[in-house]
C-alpha cells in the first residue's frame, strides 16, 4: 500500500494494483503537468510525459513524448504509439494549455490573430485528446481528467481565456454524459490561481496554489473506487476572491 497526502487526506492505493497502469499527461513540461506527472510515477503509475517541447526518451516506467494538442494527428498518434508499446491507458490527464491577454474593446493585450491558437489549443486539444484516448480508456475503463479553471465558471471581463475553461467545463459535461454505462469517469479539475509562470503581472502579489496542489486533487479523483466518479473538483487558493 502507498499513502498519498491529498489535502490533509491519506489515499491508499494498492500499489500492485497500479504498477502497470499506465498515466498519460499532456502539457507535461513544467506547471500543473510536470507536478501530477511526478505524484503519478510516485503513486506507482507509468507515466506518459507528453508536451510540444519533449525531447523523445522511453525506459521501463516514464516516456517523454513530443505531441501537439493542437492537432489531431499527432495526438492520435501519441495514443497509438502508448498503448502499442505499453498495451493500455488507464489515465489520461488532458492539462496542455495557454493563455493571452484579451479584450473586446480596446487595444490592450494580444492581437485578435493570435488568439486562435488559444482557442485551439484549449478547446480543440482537451476534445482531441478525449477522442483519441478514449478507445483505449473504454478497453481499461478508465479516467479522463481535464483541466479547467476556476475563470471557467464566472464573468471574467474580456477574457477569452476565461471562455475556454466554460469550454472545458461544458466538454467534460458531454463526455460524462455519453460515457455513462461505459465505466469509463470523468474529472474536470477548476484551479483558482497557479503559481506558474502564466501568471499576470497585475496578479502576482494574490495567494496562489501550488502546482503540487493541483496534482494532488488530480490523484485524489483517479484515486477513488471503480464505483465513485468524482466529477467536478474547484480548488481555490486560501484567501483568493471567489469571483478572481
Amino acid at each position: 500500500m502507498r499513502g498519498i497526502q491529498t489535502g490533509g487526506t491519506d489515499v491508499s492505493l494498492t500499489r500492485v494494483r497500479i504498477m502497470e497502469n499506465v498515466f498519460v499527461v499532456t502539457g507535461a513540461s513544467r506547471g500543473i503537468g510536470a507536478a501530477t506527472a511526478s505524484l503519478a510515477a510516485q503513486a506507482g503509475y507509468r507515466v506518459v510525459r507528453a508536451s510540444r517541447s519533449a525531447e523523445e526518451s522511453v525506459g521501463d516506467r516514464g516516456w517523454d513524448a513530443k505531441c501537439d494538442v493542437s492537432s489531431w494527428d499527432s495526438v492520435q498518434d501519441l495514443m497509438a504509439r502508448v498503448e502499442s508499446r505499453w498495451g493500455r491507458i488507464d489515465v489520461v490527464l488532458a492539462n496542455a494549455g495557454v493563455s493571452v491577454d484579451t479584450s473586446f474593446v480596446s487595444s490592450a493585450g494580444a492581437d485578435p490573430s493570435e488568439w486562435t491558437s488559444m482557442v485551439v489549443t484549449n478547446v480543440c486539444g482537451p476534445a482531441f485528446t478525449a477522442r483519441a484516448a478514449m478507445p483505449a480508456l473504454l478497453r481499461s475503463g478508465g479516467h479522463l481528467v481535464l483541466t479547467g479553471s476556476a475563470a471557467g465558471r464566472g464573468v471574467r471581463p474580456g477574457n477569452l481565456y476565461s471562455a475556454t475553461k466554460w469550454a472545458i467545463t461544458g466538454l467534460a459535461q458531454a463526455i460524462r454524459a455519453e460515457a455513462v454505462g461505459t465505466g469509463v469517469r470523468v474529472t474536470v479539475v477548476q484551479p483558482g490561481l497557479v503559481d506558474t509562470d502564466a501568471i499576470p503581472a497585475s496578479r502576482a502579489n494574490e495567494p496562489k496554489l501550488e502546482p503540487e496542489d493541483v496534482g494532488r486533487a488530480v490523484l485524489y479523483a483517479v484515486s477513488q473506487p471503480s464505483t465513485v466518479d468524482v466529477n467536478e473538483i474547484l480548488i481555490r487558493p486560501t484567501g483568493q476572491a471567489a469571483h478572481r
